[in-house]
């Protein structure tokens, strides 16, 4: 049966948020046929302008019929769409008639404001997740996560997450083998490694550096043992100078990032896949899963098991 996916859009809302979905929802469809109908919809139902200026043709809500899934997109139009009632009243009724209910980056805030996310997990762009906590403190924030899954509600974190979102989606659909294909065809990792503070606590620590580059390296490689002396070499340095630079950089020693790398990845693939606890140790440099359930234990408080029984109650 043919599953309509609903892209909620408004005034300054960002394109990519929106075009991200659409283009994975279209290939699924391609592999898939008859799998899925796209409808971009907003309140009034009409040229709708993105941040960027282009134009959007919708459908009203108000005149569509209720799709299988909604994602709502975010943007810099988001405070004025969280204010109109037709909005809310909308994303209300449908947490009772449709079957998904998804954000986009800064989206997760309409969610919010119409009451749907308290006492649940989700995510948000990493920049606004402290904030978010704040303003709604009865939601759980998950500042690190490309995108959340709490029972019928999927959130994702900043713009491009969505399509790391979509994918998601498709597999829950139509099986991994068609979003690793639809992955392969828009050159996106199917899941990607490591989470939102890839691009937030370690920028948050240093900002651009010259470890930069090394970091993203890092990310690429947690199977090796990239030690103090491998990561020196890559740097043309020697280890106690590169020691000392890296930890003058972001206020903790190399082994300490290595370990936030390595568990950012693992947690992921933990709570977001059904890949065998060993599997990922070894992937992800860990090596031995009792190492790792060490360091999450650390770290999240509780081993990779607990972790995956929260996430999928298996």
């Amino acid at each position: 049966m043919t599953k309509t996916v609903g892209i909620f859009v408004y005034d300054r809302f960002q394109l990519l948020d929106a075009a991200g979905p659409m283009t994975a929802f279209e290939f699924a469809q391609e592999m898939s046929p008859g799998a899925y109908k796209l409808q971009i919809l907003s309140v009034k139902g009409r040229g709708v302008r993105t941040s960027a200026g282009a134009l959007m043709e919708t459908v009203s809500i108000f005149k569509a019929p209720r799709p299988d899934t909604l994602m709502v997109v975010g943007g810099p139009g988001g405070p004025e769409a969280v204010e109109c009632a037709d909005t809310l009243a909308y994303l209300r009724a449908f947490e009772g008639e449709g079957r998904r209910l998804c954000s986009v980056c800064s989206g997760a805030a309409l969610l919010a404001a119409a009451g749907l996310l308290d006492g649940r997990r989700v995510t948000t762009h990493w920049r606004l997740a402290e904030m978010f906590q704040k303003l709604y403190p009865n939601i759980v924030v998950e500042p690190d996560r490309i995108h959340v899954r709490d029972g019928a509600i999927w959130t994702s974190g900043g713009v491009s997450a969505g399509i790391d979102l979509s994918l998601a989606l498709i597999a829950d659909d139509l099986g991994e083998h068609i979003a690793r294909r639809v992955a392969q065809e828009m050159v996106v990792y199917y899941r990607r490694p490591g989470g939102q503070s890839q691009f937030s606590a370690l920028a948050d620590l240093g900002g651009e550096t010259a470890f930069s580059s090394l970091l993203d390296w890092m990310r690429g490689h947690l199977a090796e043992r990239l030690s103090v002396e491998q990561l020196a070499e890559r740097m043309a340095m020697s280890p106690r100078n590169f020691s000392r630079a890296f930890a003058r950089s972001f206020g903790v020693s190399p082994a300490k990032v290595v370990e936030r790398l390595r568990l950012e990845a693992a947690r992921e693939r933990v709570e977001d896949s059904r890949e065998p606890i060993e599997l990922i140790a070894a992937s992800t440099g860990f090596r031995d899963p009792e190492r790792m359930r060490r360091a999450f234990i650390r770290a999240f408080g509780q081993p990779p098991q607990g972790l995956r029984r929260a996430r999928t109650g298996i």
